[in-house]
């Protein structure tokens, strides 16, 4: 090779990257398009803007040579990582290679996936992991462990820092599965499974009989461990999610989230005046709420089949992004329990690291009583509500719909836990609990002493509802700001957004808050 020419040598490299690009090769990247996935490739070429991405490490290589390693060649080590910008924004990524050793990570692929996610943090961009991969690759024993070691680990430094984005596009499995769980947010195709102990092995221990699917698939991630953020219908419908998500986020904790052309009009929203039924005990869809007060009704929901009690997600007033959380009455009431409480907390924690305001709309009977709850820990659930919201130091605005009652009206933002804005609407009952509860305590001894104790009953219900069940009595004690008309909403929350958008907290110097996990 020493007396090429130039020329000869330009041949030679457009050689090798061209071997290189193929992956595993022409047949293998076939069987991807057969399976309904894209290429590790095409996944990138999706996401970002066209001529955009610069890779690093194409030419990288395993130094394994046990197990029949040695000279086994490994495009780019089954990893496809560098920077790009989306929508004119700086990301790094990686892209798990499943045509290349079943997308197994080895010590290099992990370490390219590390150094990476390290320069996504010295540049404060957001990290995207693609992931499709068959896990731990075994003839590199200790060393591909101690690779996910170093990509849990850089995890963890980018937390908070940088926005970290995953997508499971195919298999996820073993300790593979702990980075995805270590970042923000996490979207599943329905092709993908994630669990860290299959079903062959689970039958062997314990002799329970489950499918991957059941197990794995997007539908058990989403409604019953709540491990996923969004299901995607294919890869593609990922990468969109992806996009959508990132419009929404800063590049990092220094900057303010992106401000967009927002609907500038304020006008009065007459259909709000009629969400909330006259019944108090009917339920409503409270996302009729929100999409009628955000711009061009542009809700990105966040774990939507997930602890539906409560809703969470991205909207924008006038241009600005922010954080929305609500009680949903149509699913048990909006009543608080474990899952719902942690949903909202970690929703918390992440808008206020990445500097977005926080909305939060509150119709709530309480927290859900029984034996199974207090069992499995509500106290210290439901406290992580508390401390996320009392923790948060971003404008905090909320909104009072119907019922707030007892230690629920404090956890969905009351004053007393930093609220800087709290407006109800007329109708809102504000108490530390319902009237019929109430009444048949404060006004036991009536009750009692009545001749028609039924008549009796709903006399004081009604004397207590008029007395506390208003947001006036509240507004009385400054912990309502404003009683406003549901149609003003809009209105209102666009002004505390401006006057709020300089807010400044100052917080005790130390490490860190011990949330109550």
């Amino acid at each position: 090779m020493s007396n090429m020419t130039m020329q000869e040598r330009i041949e030679e490299l457009h050689k090798r990257r061209k071997q290189a690009m193929l992956g595993g090769g022409a047949d293998k990247l076939e069987k991807q398009h057969k399976e309904g996935k894209l290429t590790a490739r095409e996944r990138i070429e999706t996401l970002v803007d066209p001529n955009s991405f610069e890779e690093t490490g194409l030419f990288a290589e395993h130094r394994s040579v046990l197990f029949g390693m040695a000279g086994k060649e490994f495009p780019a080590d089954g990893v496809v990582t560098g920077a790009a910008s989306i929508d004119g924004r700086l990301v790094h990524l990686a892209s798990q290679d499943f045509s290349v050793s079943g997308g197994s990570a080895g010590e290099v692929h992990s370490v390219k996936v590390a150094e990476i996610m390290e320069q996504s943090l010295k540049t404060g961009s957001p990290f995207v992991f693609i992931n499709d991969s068959g896990g731990a690759r075994v003839q590199e024993g200790i060393d591909s462990l101690s690779g996910y070691g170093k990509v849990f680990y850089t995890n963890v430094m980018l937390s908070g820092a940088v926005p970290q984005i995953s997508l499971i596009c195919g298999p996820c499995a073993g300790g593979a599965a702990y980075s995805p769980a270590l970042t923000d947010f996490i979207i599943q195709t329905r092709q993908a499974r994630m669990f860290i102990t299959g079903p062959s092995v689970i039958k062997s221990v314990t002799g329970e009989n489950v499918t991957a699917e059941q197990l794995g698939g997007a539908d058990a991630h989403m409604a019953n461990s709540g491990v996923i953020h969004f299901i995607a219908e294919d890869d593609n419908h990922a990468i969109a999610l992806c996009q959508k998500l990132l419009s929404f986020l800063p590049a990092n904790n220094l900057e303010d989230p992106p401000q967009a052309e927002g609907d500038p009009s304020v006008d009065p929203n007459p259909e709000l005046d009629d969400v909330i039924p006259t019944n108090p005990k009917k339920g409503y869809d409270v996302r009729d709420v929100i999409t009628r007060v955000v711009d061009f009704g542009d809700f990105l929901e966040v774990q939507a089949g997930y602890a539906m009690n409560i809703v969470v997600g991205f909207a924008r007033i006038a241009g600005s992004p922010m954080g929305i959380i609500a009680n949903q009455p149509s699913v048990q009431a909006g009543v608080l329990d474990i899952n719902a409480s942690n949903k909202a907390s970690r929703f918390i924690r992440f808008c206020n690291a990445f500097n977005i305001p926080l909305l939060t709309f509150v119709d709530v009977p309480g927290f859900l009583p029984g034996v199974q709850q207090e069992h499995n820990g509500i106290i210290r659930h439901g406290a992580k509500l508390l401390f996320a919201y009392s923790a948060a130091t971003v404008p905090k605005i909320t909104v009072i719909l119907r019922k707030s009652y007892g230690g629920a009206y404090l956890a969905m933002c009351g004053k007393d836990l930093g609220a800087d804005r709290v407006y109800a609407w007329p109708t809102a009952e504000i108490a530390v609990m319902g009237a019929e509860g109430a009444a048949e305590i404060v006004f036991r001894k009536e009750i009692a002493e009545a001749e028609n104790k039924a008549a009796k009953r709903k006399e004081v219900i009604e004397k207590y509802r008029e007395a506390f069940s208003t947001p006036y009595v509240a507004a009385g004690r400054r912990l309502v700001d404003s009683v406003i008309e549901p149609s003003m909403t809009r209105q209102h929350l666009a002004q505390a957004l401006e006057y709020l958008n300089t807010k400044r907290s100052l917080r005790p110097a130390k490490k860190h808050g011990l949330i109550p996990l």
